[in-house]
């Protein structure tokens, strides 16, 4: 049985690698690697199938070092432990720094990161972590300070039309097929820029006939049956597409918010975690624009708690665009921060103003807690002036209400009736 395409394609040079034009280009950090030899310990971080672990093997191969290879998923500590000693009884031998490369370094869990530290700080072996996730929140802080952190991007449609004509041009078993390409666009979209998806995309095509292969978005799409889901609800692309549902909510996007909705939805994400997300947004940045978005974002969440999917789809779908559509102002979010930031900075004890203090005592009374306070609804309007910050704060403004929106204008006409310029 012969080898997946995606082995026997598998690039021997660095010249042979395609796609991370900034890593591996002309003036990249990678070629300048294997031109010095000098290789601090690293992590690939990227999506899969965009070339971390050939990274890995070319920069060993190339610098001609052994190169001893853990899965976070299947090893434990005493594996690390092992391969360590190996690596250590090598280099009595040789001068050269064995590298140890981590596939998923993510999945190790404290006490198995721990274990790498003293032979990383040592220079008994130089560590290439790969990851799909964002290595800030998976990788303990001190060996992710001793560990330079390269960023891979998923393949663009330039680099998959080079791989797909590499590979029916230079791998003998397609060659004897006599592939000709007519349209890419369903390949390219169910490739979702990996290129080992694409590959293996191709061994299925090639797998599904005898003789000539006629490459067309139909044929594609007949052979895969179904789109491959894009969105993994554990990884990198749960907190890309929430960001962007949540920027396009702020930024008044009905259309783009639906969009992204709805990519969460397809991908299976938890309806709970959106309706919270809609919460938060509703305080954050529509607030004082419209109160009622807060209480619509508010049942939102309880009806989904309650009905469920499928359902829930059209609950989040008409809360999502409620809230895209509303005016924004984040007047609050920016007063409580504002005054947050002051209070931790403050070093001054300020004492609240005796008028202003309740008086259970008589001592207390006798000290002239509550003395001269004005209650407000014993004057008209239910207003009265009187001081409330303490008398070295008077007239230190926190809330600085945002006039571009009906509703906060007239409550900022309505403070300067009660305030006059008290808080300009």
């Amino acid at each position: 049985m012969s080898r997946p395409l995606a082995e026997r394609l598998r690039p021997q040079t660095i010249d042979e690698y395609i796609g991370q034009r900034h890593l591996v280009g002309e003036n990249g950090v990678f070629r300048k690697f294997l031109e010095t030899g000098n290789v601090p310990s690293f992590i690939l971080w990227g999506p899969p199938g965009v070339g971390k672990t050939t990274l890995a093997k070319l920069v060993a191969n190339h610098l001609r070092r052994p190169f001893y290879t853990l899965s976070a998923v299947t090893s434990g500590v005493k594996d690390v432990r092992e391969v360590i000693e190996s690596a250590r009884k090598q280099s009595l031998f040789q001068q050269s720094t064995a590298f140890l490369f981590i596939d998923e370094i993510h999945r190790f869990n404290k006490s198995q990161q721990d274990s790498l530290l003293g032979a990383v700080e040592q220079g008994i072996v130089t560590l290439i972590g790969a990851t799909t996730e964002n290595p800030s929140f998976e990788v303990i802080s001190p060996l992710l300070s001793r560990c330079q952190v390269y960023i891979l991007r998923s393949m663009e449609q330039e680099d998959l039309s080079t791989l797909l004509n590499r590979a029916i041009t230079v791998d003998e078993e397609l060659r004897k097929r006599n592939v000709k390409v007519e349209q890419t666009e369903a390949l390219f979209t169910f490739s979702g820029g990996d290129a080992r998806k694409l590959l293996n995309i191709l061994d299925i095509i090639a797998g599904a006939t005898d003789g000539d292969i006629t490459i067309t978005d139909q044929y594609v799409t007949d052979c895969l049956q179904q789109n491959i889901a894009l969105y993994d609800k554990n990884g990198e692309q749960h907190y890309d597409v929430i960001s962007a549902f949540i920027k396009s909510v702020r930024g008044s996007d009905p259309n783009a918010a639906i969009y992204y909705l709805a990519r969460m939805l397809a991908g299976g994400e938890e309806p709970r975690f959106i309706a919270r997300r809609l919460v938060i947004l509703a305080s954050e940045d529509i607030g004082l624009a419209n109160p009622n978005a807060l209480l619509l974002a508010n049942a939102c969440f309880d009806t989904v708690h309650k009905i469920g999917m499928p359902e829930a789809r059209i609950t989040l779908a008409e809360t999502t665009i409620y809230l895209a559509t509303s005016p924004k102002s984040n007047s609050a979010y920016m007063a409580i921060n504002e005054a947050l930031d002051f209070v931790s900075h403050d070093t001054t004890n300020r004492p609240v103003p005796l008028h202003l203090r309740n008086a259970p005592t008589k001592l207390m009374s006798d000290a002239g807690y509550g003395k001269n306070y004005k209650y407000a609804h014993d004057y008209h309007g239910g207003f009265v002036e009187q001081e409330f910050l303490p008398e070295s704060l008077s007239g230190k403004c926190f809330y600085h209400p945002n006039k571009q929106n009906a509703s906060e204008a007239k409550m900022a006409e309505r403070m300067e009736q009660l305030w006059g310029n008290k808080y300009k």
